[in-house]
């Protein structure tokens, strides 16, 4: 019997770059010539509403960016956060195409992502291919680690906790994975990964 019914994936830091983080922000207020600590002040106070769908990425950006004239268009800078959205280094997208390839597991993403930043990341790097489920913030209205997340896709997909395995890179995402039951996973690389796939007798 194989030891999981359904393996869930984070998206960002997992499988492909965090596509809008502290990192990409700083990156972002020095090519566009922005306070740094106002665009994080900003985004602090609207970016959970983005990700849970709340709001559009025209509302985030009139928050966070264009509450006042700006030399560069909306367009200009929403070109910029998608071009953030990379391959992972060290990531697991391998990891995801084997398993996926087995045709054992039901397959899918548990992840936090604005929905036209998550839409662009799954078509571009051709990820839903290999998801048969996706669990993504902005379609759920939830955010980890809230735990209400980890209920609603263990409600839609109809199994047992235990018999569910979830891979994140951030402590606070596993352990509310865990919390629900699950067995979680923290990501520190493909390798550490693909080990703990063979003691699990996933692969």
């Amino acid at each position: 019997m194989l030891p999981f019914d359904v393996i869930l994936f984070d998206v960002g830091g997992v499988l492909l770059t965090n596509g809008w983080d502290h990192g990409e922000r700083a990156a972002a207020a020095a090519k566009f010539g922005l306070d740094t600590q106002e665009l994080e002040a900003r985004n602090a106070k609207v970016y959970a509403a983005w990700e849970r769908d709340e709001i559009d990425h025209n509302q985030y950006l009139d928050a966070a960016v264009f509450y006042e004239p700006r030399s560069f268009s909306r367009d200009e800078f929403f070109a910029f956060i998608l071009a953030q959205s990379k391959l992972l280094e060290d990531g697991a997208l391998e990891i995801l195409k084997e398993i996926a390839g087995l045709n054992k597991y039901m397959v899918g993403a548990l992840n936090n992502e604005a929905r036209e930043t998550n839409d662009f990341r799954f078509g571009k790097f051709e990820l839903r291919q290999y998801f048969k489920v996706a669990f993504s913030s902005c379609y759920v209205g939830l955010r980890k680690p809230d735990p209400a997340i980890y209920r609603r896709a263990l409600d839609i997909l109809g199994s047992a906790p235990e018999r569910t395995l979830f891979i994140d890179d951030r402590q606070e995402n596993v352990d509310g994975a865990a919390s629900a039951g699950m067995k979680a996973i923290r990501f520190t690389g493909a390798e550490g990964l693909r080990g703990e796939f063979e003691k699990l007798g996933v692969f």
